[in-house]
């Protein structure tokens, strides 16, 4: 019970770290200086204010300097991370299995909000996390913790970067010949690349499946409240991360579903 709670923790404590680099990486400013201190009047916030999930609460949700309002998505990205990592040690237990599942779900959560933001999927999350997806497959946590969906080898993470890339790459450039502009940018290539590393190429066709159903979804509902309609743009890179959450995450149980559908 003490490490798992210790887990939590530790998944609140980079959740705030998680919340520097989205809110500074945008407008690029240095991660480390200086200390975190209001975007609104840029006093410095003291320790005991900036105690993840619980400050949050204790402040009432305002700077204690100048009482403007802070935004919902910290506590949020604190207990998103904090409940992943709870979740990764339940079935991890102590093991050196835990710390890449955990960075890359972190870096999940890091690439879905800057992409929320400013449509961007930097380089510095995606081209690491294709490295640590090949270390999932040389480790093979796939094969060794079935709880998950991640690549079972090192060539399977291989395979997976790079049918990933080569997809949405078909795709873009199959977009640009037939409508004439960009409908994807580098960074989804990038993304995906890191995706399949991390899960393996058979877990592929599922990720894109509910990266594809969940941006249609949100698609038409950004269609029909905004005034370009159809045009209106929206960043994929968020589709392709939280299916990849969902994948890791719940693939063997969404798989099993399905076979149990399909048998009926």
């Amino acid at each position: 019970m003490f490490l798992a709670l210790y887990a939590f923790a530790i998944g609140a404590v980079i959740g705030s770290f998680l919340n520097v680099v989205i809110h500074r990486y945008p407008r690029e400013e240095s991660i480390v200086f200086p200390a975190s201190h209001c975007p609104h009047c840029n006093a410095l916030i003291r320790w005991y204010d900036n105690l993840p999930i619980v400050s949050y609460l204790i402040l009432g949700a305002r700077c204690r300097r100048c009482r403007e309002r802070i935004s919902i998505r910290y506590p949020l990205i604190e207990l998103a991370n904090a409940l992943f990592y709870l979740a990764i040690f339940e079935r991890t237990g102590v093991s050196p299995a835990f710390l890449p599942i955990a960075a890359i779900v972190s870096m999940t959560i890091v690439l879905i909000y800057i992409d929320l933001e400013v449509g961007l999927l930097p380089d510095v999350i995606t081209y690491p996390g294709i490295v640590i997806g090949i270390a999932i497959g040389l480790l093979q946590l796939g094969e060794r913790f079935p709880d998950f969906t991640l690549a079972e080898s090192w060539i399977d993470s291989l395979i997976g970067a790079a049918m990933g890339a080569l997809v949405i790459f078909g795709i873009r450039v199959t977009w640009q010949f037939v409508r004439g502009r960009e409908g994807m940018g580098w960074g989804d290539v990038k993304m995906l690349a890191m995706i399949g590393a991390v899960v393996g190429w058979r877990a592929l066709y599922p990720e894109l499946m509910i990266a594809s159903i969940t941006g249609a979804i949100a698609g038409g509902l950004v269609a029909l409240r905004s005034a370009r309609g159809m045009q209106a743009a929206i960043p994929f890179g968020i589709f392709l991360g939280i299916s990849l959450l969902v994948v890791v995450f719940f693939g063997p149980a969404l798989l099993g579903w399905y076979l149990a559908l399909l048998l009926r």
